[in-house]
């Protein structure tokens, strides 16, 4: 692979001495929140919210728009303060790491990616890679790029520039760069958003394959369909607050969801799988009416033609009381 123009940035922090990761056992907190508060502006975002993602887990963030969601996910990474409480990585508070130690321990995918130069697919893969310059894992730099491509099946247009590619595929390239950074940390917001049915399923896939190989996975998701397949447990955010957490077979109640969303809905459980699908509520559609009974438009050149009259068309039988009518 083609190292491009990602080494300067690289060369910079090579020179910079770091605490990498070890490893961590399956079932630690290696993020937790404790009675955290985040506010924007004079408004209050989040307040004393208590979580932890856990080492060989996936946690699922669920909740209505403006929820918390994003912010909560962006306060577990460190790149929103907390105005109360404390957010720790690694057995540490998060303030006690440098950007480039937080870089080697946590992962990020936004909602969104946008670059402003004309780089390559595989450029953007690349950059996952530079926190890891100057140590001794760099020598992963490639299996870990080609890896990361390829489980996102983004390899086929690895000399594509970015900015060329639809949503879907950006999206897929962005999560490439994330799983490229071998984080033991992975904060993925929306994720699936973008995507098309097989793509959803792949990404909720490489999130639990991560997890079963130790990562401590924190996803945003509206489907709960995928929450409930997926996730080990799954936090539901109200307004700022955790309104419940749990396993998603425990915690997704009919009564509980249909209050949060403001939407009444049902919960049943899968016929094959038993997994939770939550649907909402809707009034059933009337029953079709009879063929005969339908106002089909007839163009004036059939309706008044030759085969019009062959056939014995003449429209909808005006009283719909059994047979068509035919002259």
């Amino acid at each position: 692979m083609n190292r491009g123009r990602i080494p300067l940035l690289g060369t910079w922090l090579a020179g910079r001495a770091r605490t990498l990761p070890g490893p961590v056992p399956v079932g630690t907190a290696y993020a937790r929140a404790d009675g955290l508060g985040v506010r924007l502006g004079a408004r209050t975002v989040l307040d004393g919210v208590d979580l932890e993602v856990t080492a060989g887990r996936v946690l699922a963030l669920v909740g209505p728009n403006g929820a918390g969601k994003s912010t909560l996910l962006a306060a577990l990474a460190a790149d929103l303060p907390a105005a109360t409480g404390e957010v720790r990585i690694d057995g540490r508070p998060a303030t006690g790491w440098t950007a480039p130690e937080l870089a080697l321990r946590r992962a990020v995918l936004p909602q969104s990616a946008a670059l402003s130069f004309p780089f390559t697919v595989e450029e953007v893969v690349r950059m996952g890679r530079v926190p890891w310059s100057g140590t001794e894992r760099e020598d992963e730099d490639e299996a870990a790029v080609a890896e990361a491509m390829a489980a996102t099946e983004v390899t086929g247009f690895a000399e594509r520039p970015f900015s060329a590619l639809s949503g879907g595929e950006r999206a897929r390239v962005a999560l490439a760069r994330v799983l490229a950074q071998r984080a033991p940390l992975l904060l993925l917001d929306e994720p699936t958003a973008a995507l098309d049915l097989r793509h959803q399923e792949l990404v909720l896939r490489l999130c639990r394959e991560r997890a079963a190989a130790g990562a401590a996975v924190a996803v945003v998701l509206h489907d709960l369909g995928l929450a409930a397949a997926y996730a080990d447990r799954a936090a539901l955010l109200h307004d700022g607050r955790i309104a419940a957490q749990g396993p998603p077979a425990e915690m997704f109640e009919a009564g509980l969801l249909s209050r949060v969303y403001r939407q009444p809905v049902e919960v049943i459980g899968h016929p094959r799988t038993g997994t939770p699908l939550v649907m909402p509520l809707r009034e059933p559609r009337p029953l079709p009416l009879p063929m005969h009974c339908r106002s089909v438009s007839i163009p004036p050149t059939i309706r008044d033609g030759p085969v019009a009259s062959e056939s014995g068309i003449t429209g909808q039988d005006g009283n719909c009381s059994g047979k068509p009518q035919i002259s």
